[in-house]
């Protein structure tokens, strides 16, 4: 699709031997990913730590215990899992018992995957959020999925800027395009480098509620998709912007839904599309969403998204307490899979493994007792 230019690496990025390569990346990549990573928080509960700047984070009903909140999340998380099963979407699951991880089951503010098999790991503002990431998912992906290169932001911790992965970037993998709402889990230096590393162009701008509290997460305020995008255009108070950020997105024939602050605020641009299968595997395009968000659309509105793609929606209203909802929940897998396991190898694998070796890795010389 659009075919692929010979483009300078991403940061670290080597060939076989070690020595910086040249990247091939496709002019072109899917919008719509077609598998995804889940994480099942066990002990999931509204984060204290991240409750001063999400303006959309709310208390737990007064008098509930922690552990009928983490039943319903976990009812909630099972039944979007099941949802996009049901639609042919491939949904990778994690359980994640730790207590101490209170937002793990948004993965998507650590974890982002991109055509080409690159991987970005993220800088993330609430220290307690930090230890989210996983070695066990990037290693599921490793084996998976083709993967070149991780490269890893969080070392910029330290300094005190963030970049929270696709919660503060809402992606255009077709223009290429990262539209980033500033705020302070989206610093613009860290924007910079990103584009840099993955051939985007960044597009940063202000965007701020009736209150004038700055949006934290550009993925509560927007969604892109293939042919549509939800975007609360009137939430960015520079006119100049709002109109450069429409024209932008626009600019490759795509409908622009605008979508309201009451709207953003029960999640209706929280959404992410997907790319599932038909049972006779013709794809099937669907825009997951929330209930209240569902709920929150004009028919008109609704409409203008079934145009292009199936609108599946679950309630996640025990999620949504924390400040996130379904897009937040979904961490997309923008990689090619490895082959299935089973295929002969070929006759160079064959020649290179035609010793023994112990289990330690160290050659066995023949004849040897």
């Amino acid at each position: 699709m659009g075919g692929t230019v010979p483009a300078r690496s991403p940061a670290g990025a080597t060939d076989a031997s070690g020595r910086p390569g040249i990247a091939y990346i496709l002019l072109v990549s899917a919008q719509a990913p077609s598998s995804v990573i889940l994480v099942r928080a066990t002990k999931f509960v509204p984060n204290p730590a991240t409750a001063a700047d999400n303006a959309f984070q709310h208390v737990i009903p007064e008098g509930q215990p922690t552990e009928e909140t983490s039943r319903q999340a976990l009812a909630e998380m099972d039944a979007l899992a099941g949802a996009l099963r049901d639609v042919g979407v491939r949904v990778h699951v994690f359980d994640d018992d730790d207590h101490t991880r209170p937002d793990s089951v948004f993965p998507n503010n650590w974890l982002s995957t991109h055509q080409g098999g690159y991987v970005a790991v993220y800088p993330m503002y609430a220290s307690n959020r930090r230890h989210e990431r996983r070695g066990d998912v990037l290693e599921m992906l490793k084996s998976t999925y083709r993967v070149q290169t991780i490269i890893d932001y969080s070392g910029l911790e330290p300094d005190g800027i963030f970049l929270e992965g696709t919660g503060a970037m809402v992606l255009d993998h077709i223009s290429r395009v990262a539209y980033t709402a500033v705020s302070s889990r989206a610093d613009t230096n860290v924007l910079e480098r990103f584009c840099t590393d993955f051939r985007y162009e960044p597009m940063a701008f202000e965007a701020l509620d009736s209150g004038g509290v700055p949006v934290y997460h550009t993925n509560v305020i927007a969604c892109i998709g293939t042919d549509v995008a939800l975007v609360a255009l009137g939430m960015i108070p520079d006119e100049q912007r709002r109109q450069e950020v429409r024209e932008r997105l626009s600019v490759n024939g795509r409908r622009v839904v605008e979508i309201t602050e009451e709207q953003v605020r029960q999640f209706a641009g929280n959404a992410v599309e997907l790319c599932g299968r038909r049972p006779d595997g013709t794809k099937r395009y669907v825009m997951a969403m929330s209930g209240s968000a569902r709920r929150s659309l004009r028919p008109d509105q609704v409409a203008e998204i079934e145009r292009s793609c199936e609108i599946v929606s679950v309630d996640v209203p025990t999620i949504e307490l924390a400040g996130g909802s379904v897009r937040c929940m979904i961490a997309g897998v923008h990689l090619d899979p490895r082959p299935a396991e089973g295929g002969e190898p070929t006759a160079t694998a064959v020649a290179i493994d035609e010793h023994p070796h112990t289990a330690d890795g160290q050659d066995v010389a023949e004849g040897t007792g």
